[in-house]
């Protein structure tokens, strides 16, 4: 592992011990959570990042970006195409060399992991 990004009740914590420099990695990190940011949840007014549907991003030394991410409900309608809409979003970003997306439910997803600004746009704030 290089990078490791970890969204913990809405706060963003870097680990790092890479190989790629510390500027291109800041960069690269909040390019991904930009690009991240534009995959909504079609049936949610927030994006997933706010939701707090991303539980880590991890930016291998090859650039390889491999993200564990859940659903708000494992029902969910929309479960076999988000990984694929996630993949799409960050493999735009520059440097990204791949994407793997892993579609975990430990633990299972709350609403409390949702950012204010994700509350404020679901009117529960």
């Amino acid at each position: 592992m290089s990078s490791e990004t970890d969204q913990a009740e809405g706060a963003q914590k870097v680990y790092s011990a890479s190989a790629l420099p510390a500027d291109e990695l800041a960069r690269m990190t909040d390019d991904i959570i930009t690009a991240l940011k534009t995959v909504y949840d079609p049936e949610i007014p927030a994006d997933i990042y706010e939701l707090g549907l991303i539980y880590k991003v991890d930016i291998e030394d090859d650039r390889t970006v491999k993200i564990d991410m859940t659903l708000t409900a494992p029902g969910c309608p929309v479960a076999g195409e988000m990984p694929g809409w996630v993949q799409d979003a960050v493999s735009t970003v520059e440097g990204v060399q791949s994407v793997d997306v892993a579609m975990v439910f430990d633990p299972p997803w709350t609403p409390d992991r949702m950012s204010e600004e994700a509350q404020f746009a679901v009117g529960w704030y």
